[in-house]
């Protein structure tokens, strides 16, 4: 990937999340708190798919693919607004910045492709059972799984290309806690245009798109069978969350781009990956079963496992 118009020496400067220096360890400890719960939630749950057979389905096999983009997702953010809280270091290389949006963009344009997916396998399943089994086959899956993260890096490196070819002359002070489009469109001194039409077409299409087709799903879903539809509650309210802050922040004039703007990324970047993992698997009574066999047999033969691990005990730790 070709950078133009920069130098090594030209370092971007992270500004953060807010401009208030005590506010900086309570806001790393909460971010800290919530980066190892996602980390976990989405470790456990990659453990548990691939060493249960029985949960060896298209559901799960896709939930895990969510559970590790979750992971990546995570990683290529938070770390760096941890280092930005703690240790103040908040310089980041013009080559780093891009790489970090080129992340940032595929993983969540990826997100928004699996979550359709997902979508579209729930309303097979509950809208079209007698079919579910020869539509939503492992060639099935495999396709659309390979289909969403292609398309996802694809989706990714437009920007990435798009913003690395831009002019950056004075200030390279990022009002951002990480390299986003908004706040780097914002430090170009040259015509940023076709860019910003070149990036809101590309977010309207993909969001809005995205967004339309996954409530399709869940109105059919609605309409089949409205008691299942309350498991589903939840799922599409952290849909909901996520499609709402990323149109919010990308399917609009990115000249209006304000420090609410910062506040509003925290929900798709640091929120929503914390609440996949309560979402999707640990409430789930299958997912939850699956746990306590892998926990029953990992514990020492001689040991009493019931009273270790009792159904209550599990369910309150879920």
């Amino acid at each position: 990937m070709q950078f133009a118009n920069q130098t090594s020496g030209n370092d971007f400067i992270i500004l953060g999340l807010l401009d208030s220096a005590e506010a900086n360890i309570p806001l790393f400890v909460v971010f800290l708190f919530i980066f190892l719960v996602t980390i976990t939630g989405n470790v456990i749950i990659l453990t548990v798919v691939t060493m249960d057979q029985s949960l060896q389905t298209p559901m799960y096999v896709l939930l895990s693919n969510l559970s590790f983009l979750e992971i990546w997702y995570t990683m290529t953010i938070v770390p760096k607004l941890l280092a930005n809280l703690l240790m103040k270091s908040n310089n980041i290389s013009f080559s780093g910045c891009i790489t970090q949006l080129f992340f940032f963009v595929t993983f969540g344009a990826t997100e928004c492709y699996l979550l359709l997916v997902m979508a579209y396998d729930r309303y097979m399943a509950i809208c079209k059972p007698l079919y579910y089994s020869s539509l939503m086959n492992p060639s099935t899956c495999l396709q659309l799984l390979s289909s969403s993260w292609v398309t996802g890096v694809l989706t990714g490196l437009i920007p990435a290309l798009v913003i690395s070819h831009l002019d950056f002359c004075d200030s390279r002070h990022v009002n951002h806690f990480f390299c986003d489009i908004p706040p780097l469109l914002q430090l170009s001194c040259g015509d940023i245009y076709l860019a910003e039409i070149s990036i809101f077409i590309l977010s309207f299409s993909v969001l809005l798109s995205c967004l339309l087709l996954t409530l399709v799903s869940y109105f059919f879903i609605l309409v089949s069978m409205s008691r299942t539809f309350s498991t589903c509650g939840a799922h599409l309210a952290v849909v909901l969350i996520y499609y709402g802050t990323m149109i919010f922040m990308y399917v609009r004039p990115h000249s209006s781009y304000s420090n609410l703007n910062k506040f509003i990324s925290v929900f798709y970047t640091v929120v929503t990956p914390g609440l996949n993992p309560i979402i999707y698997s640990l409430r789930n009574k299958e997912f939850k079963i699956s746990v306590k066999k892998i926990a029953h047999r990992k514990l020492p033969s001689g040991f009493n496992r019931q009273t270790f691990l009792t159904q209550k005990n599990l369910s309150t730790i879920f």
